[in-house]
């Protein structure tokens, strides 16, 4: 699964400096590497698990009626941060989660601009590697002064006053679901989301955090669940580090 992950992003980086960019029906940037990389994952995973339903991006979404009969599938971004790949600031991801019974159990998250891949899942915990070593890694328990991640190209207009009550901290704006790996490796306490994602942008990194020992739930309190109604898009939710 992580070396799947490997080549997809190897795939993207062949059009790093050309994105060759058009744009999605909703208005969203979709790029050569978008599709090189899913074409990696889905070969990849179709391989691995054959007749294992594969949910993508970059695929056409089955209805409603066929998805909520999925018990284990699939979950990819095969680039979520595609602004941060077109700006060329290396914070795009590749993001693979294996999702059971409505909750990821598995992820993969790799950053091939950066040379850094995560992967983890609840009761299975948490590795980074880097540098060409494979690290453990842990969620802290939160700072005096949060340290909040917020998103680089996403602003939400009611993420000022949900700050603003938060008191004083410590704002690290970051792109993709990198936010979430940070929270995992205990360098960011708090990702408050309250501007729209999809399942799929975070559900590779959600594994990650759960397996370093951090949480992510609704904003309004509840379990965030994969696949549980017809839209793919998610509640508003807050991620944090160890408690």
């Amino acid at each position: 699964m992580e070396v799947i992950a490997l080549e997809a992003g190897e795939a993207a980086m062949v059009h790093y400096g050309n994105p060759q960019t058009r744009y999605k029906g909703d208005s969203t940037p979709l790029t050569e590497a978008d599709l090189a990389s899913h074409r990696v994952l889905v070969k990849g995973l179709s391989g691995l698990t054959p007749g294992l339903p594969i949910l993508s991006e970059e695929s056409g979404v089955p209805d409603w009626e066929q998805r909520r009969q999925w018990r284990r599938y699939w979950l990819l971004d095969p680039i979520d941060g595609t602004k941060e790949f077109i700006a060329e600031n290396g914070e795009f991801t590749v993001n693979i989660a294996l999702i059971e019974h409505g909750r990821p159990v598995l992820g993969v998250v790799v950053a091939p601009a950066l040379a850094r891949s995560y992967s983890g899942g609840p009761g299975l915990g948490a590795w980074l590697v880097e540098g060409g070593r494979r690290t453990a890694i842990t969620a802290k328990p939160q700072r005096a002064v949060p340290r909040v991640v917020c998103s680089r190209s996403h602003p939400s207009p009611e993420l000022a006053s949900w700050l603003k009550a938060l008191g004083e901290v410590e704002r690290v704006s970051v792109g993709s679901s990198l936010k979430l790996c940070l929270l995992a490796q205990g360098e960011a306490d708090l990702y408050p989301r309250l501007g729209p994602t999809s399942e799929w942008d975070i559900a590779a990194a959600h594994a990650v955090l759960l397996g370093a020992g951090g949480d992510l739930s609704l904003m309004e309190g509840g379990e965030l669940l994969y696949n549980a109604k017809p839209s793919l898009l998610n509640p508003h939710f807050l991620a944090k580090g160890a408690d």
